[in-house]
């Protein structure tokens, strides 16, 4: 059975098929291996074991992930009857009234829920660290942070107590996640996955929904499962050729890649572990037969960016916190807040509408500057997943303010641009540090091709297998 853990989703669904396994049994392995690792690495914060089990029996034997475990992101991913906190205690874990649609789908497609994993506060931060639940600790080393805002669900893939889990990401937190613990994460575009019904869009159209996972077919499969537009979605994007799970096995052709090794607006402090890691993927994909070349878009260089880009998720999360204080009946008050989302609340409460208007209209300006480097020619921009190396668990401070929004800015200056823009990008685990940490490598498509980018992965990914040494 612990062989069967070690399998990707998608085997551990053919193992059910073939009678290797029954659901049950699958099912009780996860539990296992989750009562075994996440002690030391809290990962999971609401654990449904007993509930799971008895839906066995109701389970659709016939949909294509029949029997296979997964755990939700407690943040989005909405399941009827479960509780939900969103990483704060503001929320208290109630529970909620209906599925989202995308829990729907991963039900109707037979997976079998496990439970929901931990996430900061809002997921406002990089880090996994919430004071109403606790860090969640990186499998590769309980010392160091397994990311945020999905880092209980990659750190419980990465242990191997499930094959793979949703997440969801604003300004990194797929792709930040999947480079510290060693997995693929695939950001999607903008309107390929609903955030319905509760939402039509997540913090003015940046966040989006998607997996960690150990594989790019089950990237690829997970994703057939739950993309699709829903009627009343402010977004729809464009439609893919073919299920994703197909494109694994087409070549992608030679095609014309930029690489970054250090962020081109230069107030990012270079680390020579990133550049070491993006340079050897950039030889990767030459040896592969792609047009290898440095460069990126001039847009990157906008000084500009962080300040709007920043004080639209403020404005969101002021929204927010004012909802959800009525919907308990009295006012959220600052002090009830982590310190981090007090001050960004409060920042927010302080700006006009005309204010937040031109920051979109400055962001709308952005997105097509930058799109204007892929529609000359280029296929795939490579760099950094994560703008600094691995790091300690408190690193990113909860009592010094500055500090932490810094070292914020620094570690997400190459992720955020692209939730911006709406564009898919995936973090490929291809580098180890000397103390064997991983470090993630990102590419990024045109708008609605996450059909090349799963090609180029699967391509990566065969000629380089991933490791996944933290498996229990």
């Amino acid at each position: 059975m612990h062989d069967l853990l070690r399998l990707d989703a998608v085997g551990q669904a053919r193992a059910v098929r073939d009678g290797e396994v029954s659901p049950r049994e699958l099912a009780e392995a996860a539990i296992a291996a989750i009562e075994a690792r996440d002690g030391e690495l809290n990962a999971v914060v609401f654990p449904r074991f007993e509930r799971a089990l008895a839906e066995l029996d109701g389970l659709p034997r016939q949909a294509p992930f029949a029997g296979v475990p997964i755990l939700l992101k407690d943040l989005g991913w909405r399941q009827a009857g479960e509780p939900y906190a969103a990483g704060s205690a503001v929320r208290e874990g109630g529970p909620v009234r209906e599925d989202g649609y995308g829990v729907r789908r991963l039900r109707e497609a037979g997976f079998v829920i496990l439970g929901r994993t931990n996430t900061p506060e809002f997921g406002s931060t990089i880090t996994t660290e919430p004071a109403a639940f606790g860090p969640t600790r990186n499998p590769y080393d309980p010392a160091y942070s397994a990311g945020g805002s999905s880092g209980g669900s990659a750190a419980a893939v990465a242990a191997g107590m499930v094959a793979l889990a949703t997440a969801s990401d604003g300004g990194g937190s797929i792709r930040v996640p999947a480079s510290l613990c060693g997995l693929v994460g695939l950001k999607p575009s903008r309107g390929r996955v609903s955030l319905g019904p509760a939402l039509g869009e997540g913090w003015s159209g940046f966040s989006c929904a998607g997996f960690v996972t150990r594989t790019v077919r089950d990237t690829a499969a997970a994703l057939d499962v739950v993309a699709g537009h829903h009627p009343g979605d402010p977004y729809d994007a464009p439609p893919l050729p073919g299920p994703l799970a197909a494109e694994t096995g087409r070549e992608p052709g030679r095609l014309r890649v930029g690489f970054l090794t250090a962020h081109p607006r230069g107030d990012v402090p270079a680390d020579p572990e990133l550049a070491r890691a993006v340079t050897a993927a950039a030889e990767l994909l030459e040896s592969l037969g792609h047009e290898v070349s440095p460069g990126g878009p001039g847009a990157l260089a906008d000084p500009a960016f962080p300040g709007h880009f920043g004080a639209i998720v403020a404005e969101h999360l002021a929204a927010l916190v004012d909802e959800l204080g009525e919907s308990r009946g009295k006012p959220v008050e600052l002090d009830e807040l982590e310190p981090r989302n007090a001050v960004m609340v409060s920042a927010a409460r302080t700006r006009t509408a005309a204010q937040h208007l031109r920051s979109a209209q400055w962001i709308d300006a952005f997105r097509r500057r930058m799109a204007a480097w892929w529609s000359a020619g280029h296929d795939l921009l490579l760099m950094p997943s994560l703008g600094v190396a691995p790091f300690p668990l408190g690193w990113i401070p909860p009592d010094d303010l500055g500090l932490a929004l810094d070292r914020t800015g620094h570690a997400v200056a190459f992720t955020s641009p692209v939730n911006a823009t709406g564009q898919p990008a995936v973090s490929l685990p291809l580098h180890r540090t000397a103390a064997g940490l991983p470090v993630g490598v990102q590419l990024v498509a045109a708008y609605g091709r996450e059909d090349l980018l799963v090609r180029v992965a699967a391509q990566v990914e065969r000629a380089r297998p991933f490791e996944h040494g933290a498996l229990g």
